[in-house]
Formats: structure tokens, C-alpha cells, sequence
């Protein structure tokens, strides 16, 4: 949101300069992005003198040119090379002397050089309007009357130029009462006022209008709840022209473009005081009767960017008497109703409509106005009659209009301001220090929060209605801290903590923890959009109301948008990719299915290249190596299984009970390559819900660390090829003995020496009585029983 300096300084005076402005802005939750210089004419002029042209004749050295000499007061005479057709002695001209900056309609410029042109001194340039950004007039150099301008004045004297700052502020979207210069205003004097530093503001109230003779108008609403509130006003002779330059330029600083002096107000209305208005040509309202309603589901509306629209029966509509749509309230005006240069009567419209009615109808036809930007955020209901007044009052004296009759309002049920019990003790809590109530008070008035009633350990007060994002006790704390000042809060320089229970039923410390793990693996966390097209529907679930097809479906799998993420950062040379994303997926089925999944996702190299290791590939067993460091905190027995999936070349599953936990695959080239990416990617899943519900089912117990030193024993089988190591490992851990604390394969040999079809496998075991020292028979006993179950389920011979 762009806030012009000098329009702020409508509403507040303050000796502050701009640069503190931005900075005390940015404290109470104004956040200043940036400042921006605004100019009604780029350079203002700097640098254009009144010269008067004393000789002019043809250029020795060029048919086009013509050398001049040209007097710029105080006795100066210039030698000027001017392409001009129009130039000739004894002009009166504008002069941009040496050190000028010429602007072009970009904001781009170049400077005014004494340099030599086609073999003649040239010391400045005669200008005509466009170069100086007058107009875009460029049929000449500009011709000044020599009665009206003096030789030797700067050129800007003789003009109202506008030179402005202008804030950039990153509006939350809970703050609607700052949707306007006015509201942008309020806040800062609350802080300015409550921090001892001079500020005068300047309160709006409703203008006392002239109104001449009677109208036939009439206003119906239909449903009072869709708008509560409707002011109409009829006002005639109205001449629509070009806007004055002061108005123009106050909306050009804030990145609007004047339209004509009746839409311009209608703008300067809306950004000045926040509250949107629209302007009908009242000579096209049937029957001279204005509603406010609904239409039929199928109605065909055409708006004001020419574009018609199938309504779907559920929008605000302003209708004429016949019934006739003309505006989308709050959101869009119509094509056939708007002001246009030969309107001369217009119906005015200032109104709160219901703001979750607006957002629908804004969505449902992909429409985002500076008005239902703030309807559907809730505008001040008390605001729409001063509005209305300031707006009249502005057409009045520019367009010259005539308010006739009385303005048409329905309010039936005024909009009350919010109820809040707060109390000291809560504010004393929550900020972590002591505000005397004395300056709570001061606060709570300078934020116009009415106090109604002192109670023993708080205040009872009533919070306006532009309020709409403060109703809570908590809600009014942060205003209270925002305008105190978050930098007066000191920070402790100590933190007191009671260490609780750990416990397996919080699926969030699961999720964090794995964060926690994954980032010091040199995993990065990414966040994607839920919502995403996929090419097959089957399964998907389709948005009702989507805002545009790439966006229409929830997403089926988390894998296509790490991969999105991958093809992206390869783009930009960055191919060692560790992505993680925590998120939910959807499907339909015979019901409506929602899981939360734990994705990660690797491609490139595992670690950067080095000297010691200048390859190194990641693979599909790095992958499973990551998996397995998550899973230990789950303390499951889990089974390894063949997977088919189409998204993989190679998969597998780890399932416990029959149920899918882990998924991991190589991704298939053809996914891949609807991605454009041409390196390998390998991807995991983890159901999250599965593996809570595992987690709650363990009891974590304490242990302490072994007085014993655990034993370790190696084998080494000859196999066929066709037997996996997970097969081993199964068969290992279903052995009786408790002495077995860890397996692990350590190498695997397959080529010369050994029968065909064959390959070796390098096992290590760990032993461990926590007891007492192994003896070698007990070691024995446990290795001949592991042997055994490895000739009997595989036919493995042990190799020498």
C-alpha cells in the first residue's frame, strides 16, 4: 500500500521528518518497505532557465541544424546547436544549461554536456514540452510569451510542482483501519501523542451540505444483511472534465492514473479516507428507483472491463427499478451505468456491505478492486456518511455539481462498537513488565478506545467498529504494546524453566524433531502450495470454486512439488539437492481422504566435491540410510517389501502390521522427464499419522550405559545373487538370542573366484550381556544358531 507523505499532512502535522515517520511506522506495525520519491515533473525542472533565443542560422556542417546563441540573463550568452524547425531569433524558450538532467518517461536521464556537434560549440539545449515532461508534445522546442516569462528566472518559478515522499507499507490483512491515508494518520499520532512528540490530528467529521429543490429517487434494500448500511445522493449539472493538477498529482504519487475529476474523487475518497464509493449516471437508473439485492443464479452481467460475467445468484447486486444489474457492490461497476464524459446527473453511492458476501463474489468471478480489497476486510460503518459528505462537497467545486434533495439512507440496525473486559494483571503477564494505568489509558484515548468503566483491576471499554480485527482482551494488549513501543520491553537476561514428561502423544514434537534431524543432515525444509493441477483426475479432488486451472485440484502426492522445487534450483546451478517438506495430501476414493506425509527428496551429489572424495553420487541406499535415522526414534519393528508404483522405476515399502510406514523409490524417467530435469532423484515418504499412532504404542524407558563392552563377530556367506541382505536381516533378527544388539552388512563382493550365480555377503553382529562378560561358549552357541538359519533358509556356505 502506497501512502503519499504530503497527503498524510492532510491529517496529522508533525515536525518529524520523513525518514522518522517511516521508522515510527514501522514500530507500531506499519511496516515501511520503502520510500520513494514522487515528482510531478521528473527533475522539477532543476536546471531550466528562461533564455531568449538573439541569433539563429543555418548550421555550417548539417542541413538539419541550426547554430543559435541564446541570452540567459546576467549578461550570459550560450552557443546552442538546435534541431528545431521551429527556432528562430528572438524566441522566448526554456534552456536546459550544462549540468541539467533530462528525464524520459521511464525515469531514465541524461545530462547536459558542453560538447561539439558536427564541429560547433554547444553549451546547453533549447527543450521542447515532452523533453521537459510537460506533454507529449514534441512538434517543436516550446515557445514561451515573452510578457509572461523573464529572462534569467528558472523555469519552475512560473509553475505548482509537486514533490512528494511516498511510504510503501506492508499491510497485514488484519489491519482495514489502516487502509487509507486517514487511518495511516490516526495511528501515528496515537504514537506520537502517547510518546511525548508534537503532533496535531486532524478528526473528520461529516460536511454540512446545500442541497437545492426535491428528487424522485428511491432506495430498496432487500436484505438488510448483506448491507447494513446505504447512502444515496443525486447530484446534478454535473460537468465530468479533467481533474485539477493537485488532485491528479495526489493520485499519480500513490500509482493511480486520473481518469476524470467525478472517478478521480470517488479515488481520492476511497484512498484518503478508506471508504470506497461509486458514482452511477443517474439518467440510465430505470424507473429513477435504486435496489439492493440479489439476481437469479445465470443472470448475464457485463462489467465495466467489458468482460460478461455469469453471476451465480449469490453476489450483492445494485439494480435499477426494472431490476437491471449495474454494479457488482463493492466489487465492480457495469459497463452500461458508469460516469462518462456526457453523464451531467449522477447517484452517488456510499455503503457497508457484508463483507463475507463481498469476498465471495470478488472470488467467484477472480476480481481483486481496491474496493472489495476493503469490503471483504470490513470498512468503518461510520465512516460511509462522512464519506459521502467529503465526496459531494469535493464535486461541488470541481465538477460543479448540484446536490438536489435529501441523501437516501437505510441503516435499520446500527453496527455497535465491541465490548472488552481488560485487565492489568493480564497486560502485566503478557508483556512480561508494568505500564501505570495512567498511560494504558492515555493509549487506549489516543486509539480512540472509549473507556467506559474503572474497574478494581482493569477497565471496561468499548472498542470502535472500524476495529474490526480487535474483539479479544488479547487483541487489545497488542494495541496497547504497539503504541507503548515494542523496544521499551527489555528482554530477560535469564529464563527459569520446570523440564516436562516427554510425551509420545505429540505428533508435533514427532514432526520437529525430524525437522530438527533432517537440518543437521543437510536436508533444507520447503513449503509448497496445497492446491496444484495434475494430469490424471482419478483420485483427485477438484476445487468447487478454483482460481485458475493450475490451481484447481488439491494435490495428490508432495513428490511433484519437491520435484518443481529440484528443477528450479538446477536452473540456477544449484544440482546437490536435499529437499524435506512436512505436508498433507488429498484424495477421493469411496470417501474423502486426508494424510500428512514427511517427503524427502535427494538428487546430485551427497557431499560437495573435496580432494578426498572428488565423487560422490547420492543413491538410493543414501536415501535409505536417512529414513532409517528417522525411524530409530519410532523404536518399531518394521518388514522390508517389493513396492510397484508408477511414479518409481525401483521402490520398496517398510510396513508394520501389513501397513504401508515408508515408501522410497528412484523416480521413473518419464516423471523426470515432464520435469525437464536430467539427474537422478530419489524420494521417500512417511506416513506421519502411521507413525505417531506407532510411536504412541512404545513405552520409552531409561537405560543405563553398559557396564559390559559388547562383542562383535563377523561371517562371511556365499549366497545365490537372487537373496537380498533384508532377507538376512529378517532371519537374523528372528533368532532367540538376547545377546544380538545390532547387524549390519559391511561388504558385498560379486566377481572373480566365485561359482556362478553366486555372490558374498560380509556380515557383522554386535553382541551384549548387560549382565556380565560373554564367555566363548555363549558367543559360540549364538553364531553356530545364525549359521545354521542361514543354510537352512538360504543354502549359505561360509567362506574362508
Amino acid at each position: 500500500m502506497k501512502i503519499s507523505n504530503n497527503w498524510l499532512k492532510d491529517f496529522v502535522k508533525t515536525e518529524s521528518k520523513t525518514e522518522r515517520i517511516g521508522e515510527f511506522l514501522t514500530d507500531i506495525g506499519l511496516e515501511v518497505e520503502g520510500i520513494d520519491k514522487f515528482e510531478s515533473v521528473r527533475g522539477s525542472l532543476e536546471g531550466i532557465i528562461v533564455g531568449k533565443v538573439l541569433t539563429c542560422e543555418k548550421h555550417p556542417n548539417a542541413d538539419k541544424l541550426k547554430k543559435t546563441t541564446v541570452d540567459v540573463g546576467n549578461g550570459k550568452v550560450l552557443n546552442i546547436v538546435c534541431g528545431a524547425p521551429n527556432v528562430e531569433a528572438g524566441q522566448t524558450v526554456p534552456v536546459a544549461v550544462v549540468g541539467t538532467k533530462i528525464y524520459d518517461k521511464t525515469g531514465n536521464f541524461f545530462e547536459i554536456k558542453e560538447a561539439k556537434i558536427r564541429g560547433e560549440v554547444s553549451q546547453g539545449m533549447i527543450c521542447a514540452e515532452d523533453e521537459l515532461g510537460l506533454s507529449d508534445d514534441h512538434g517543436g522546442i516550446m515557445v514561451l510569451d515573452e510578457t509572461q516569462y523573464e529572462v534569467g528566472k528558472n523555469f519552475a518559478d512560473y509553475f505548482e510542482l509537486t514533490n512528494d515522499e511516498v511510504f510503501e507499507i506492508g499491510l497485514t490483512p488484519n489491519r482495514t483501519d489502516a487502509m487509507s491515508h486517514y487511518g495511516v494518520a490516526r495511528d501515528l499520532h496515537a504514537y506520537l501523542s502517547t510518546n511525548q512528540l508534537k503532533s496535531q490530528f486532524n478528526k473528520v467529521a461529516s460536511e454540512a451540505l446545500n442541497n437545492e429543490g426535491t428528487h424522485d429517487f428511491k432506495l430498496e434494500i432487500e436484505d438488510a444483511e448483506l448491507c447494513p448500511r446505504y447512502i444515496g445522493a443525486v447530484i446534478e449539472d454535473v460537468k465530468v472534465a479533467e481533474s485539477p493538477s493537485w488532485l491528479k498529482d495526489r493520485l499519480k504519487a500513490i500509482g493511480l492514473s486520473p481518469i476524470n475529476n467525478v472517478v478521480d474523487i470517488t479515488n481520492y475518497i476511497l484512498h484518503g479516507y478508506g471508504q470506497p464509493l461509486h458514482a452511477f449516471d443517474a439518467d440510465k437508473i430505470a424507473d429513477k428507483k435504486v435496489k439492493v439485492g440479489v439476481v437469479k443464479p445465470g443472470t448475464k452481467f457485463t462489467t465495466l472491463d467489458g468482460v460478461e460475467r455469469t453471476l451465480n445468484g449469490s453476489e450483492i447486486m445494485i439494480k435499477d427499478g426494472k431490476d437491471k444489474p449495474m454494479c457488482i457492490a463493492g466489487v465492480f461497476g457495469g459497463e452500461n451505468s458508469g460516469v462518462s464524459e456526457t453523464t451531467t446527473t449522477i447517484f452517488l453511492e456510499s455503503a457497508y456491505f457484508n463483507p463475507v458476501a463481498v469476498r465471495k463474489g470478488a472470488k467467484a468471478h477472480s476480481l481483486n478492486t481496491d474496493a472489495s480489497f476493503r469490503f471483504e476486510r470490513g470498512v468503518d460503518p461510520n465512516l460511509t456518511r462522512t464519506a459521502i459528505t467529503h465526496a459531494i462537497k469535493m464535486i461541488q467545486e470541481i465538477a460543479e455539481g448540484k446536490l438536489v434533495g435529501e441523501l437516501l439512507e437505510e441503516y435499520p440496525k446500527k453496527i455497535e462498537d465491541n465490548y472488552v473486559i481488560i485487565r492489568f494483571s493480564k497486560i502485566e503477564q503478557i508483556l512480561g513488565t508494568k505500564i501505570h494505568r495512567e498511560k494504558v489509558k492515555e493509549i487506549l484515548k489516543a486509539l480512540e478506545i472509549q473507556v467506559l468503566n474503572e474497574i478494581p483491576n482493569g477497565f471496561e471499554i468499548s472498542v470502535p467498529a472500524y476495529r474490526a480485527d480487535v474483539t479479544r482482551e488479547i487483541d487489545v494488549i497488542e494495541e496497547i504494546l504497539r503504541i507503548y513501543g515494542y523496544n521499551k520491553i527489555d528482554a530477560p537476561q535469564k529464563f527459569s524453566f520446570t523440564p516436562v514428561k516427554l510425551s509420545t502423544n505429540d505428533q508435533d514434537e514427532l514432526e520437529n524433531s525430524w525437522a530438527r534431524t533432517l537440518q543437521g543432515l543437510g536436508f533444507n525444509e520447503v513449503m509448497n502450495n496445497s492446491l496444484t493441477s495434475v494430469k490424471d483426475e482419478t483420485d483427485a479432488v477438484k476445487l468447487l470454486n478454483p482460481l485458475s486451472g493450475d490451481l484447481a485440484f488439491m494435490r495428490k502426492s508432495l513428490l511433484e512439488g519437491l520435484l518443481q522445487n529440484t528443477v528450479y534450483n538446477i536452473n540456477r546451478k544449484n544440482q546437490d539437492i536435499k529437499f524435506f517438506e512436512s505436508g498433507k495430501i488429498y484424495h477421493k476414493k469411496e470417501k474423502y481422504e486426508e494424510r500428512k506425509q514427511l517427503a524427502l527428496l535427494v538428487s546430485g551429489r551427497d557431499v560437495a566435491e573435496n580432494w578426498l572424495q572428488p565423487k560422490s553420487a547420492v543413491s538410493f541406499y543414501n536415501l535409505k540410510a536417512y529414513v532409517k535415522v528417522l525411524l530409530e526414534r519410532l523404536a518399531v519393528d518394521y518388514k522390508e517389501v517389493a513396492l510397484s508404483d508408477e511414479r518409481f522405476s525401483d521402490a520398496l515399502a517398510y510396513e508394520v502390521d501389513g501397513k504401508a510406514l515408508v515408501r522410497i523409490g528412484k523416480v521413473s524417467p518419464a516423471l523426470l522427464k515432464d520435469f525437464d530435469i536430467d539427474q537422478e532423484c530419489f524420494y521417500a515418504e512417511i506416513e506421519l499419522e502411521y507413525a505417531q499412532e506407532l510411536r504412541s504404542k512404545n513405552e520409552l524407558k531409561f537405560k543405563d550405559i553398559p557396564k559390559f563392552n559388547k562383542i562383535r563377530r563377523d561371517l562371511a556367506l556365499l549366497i545365490d545373487k537372487t537373496v537380498n541382505y533384508q532377507d538376512l536381516y529378517q532371519t537374523a533378527k528372528k533368532n532367540k538370542s538376547p545377546f544380538i544388539k545390532n547387524i549390519n552388512l559391511f561388504d558385498v563382493y560379486e566377481g572373480k573366484n566365485l561359482p556362478e550365480g553366486k555372490k558374498s555377503y560380509a556380515m557383522s553382529f554386535e553382541l551384549l550381556n548387560e549382565e556380565k562378560t560373554l564367555e566363548e561358549k555363549e558367543i559360540t552357541e549364538v553364531m553356530d544358531s545364525l549359521i545354521k538359519a542361514f543354510q537352512k533358509e538360504f543354502n549359505a556356505e561360509l567362506r574362508s
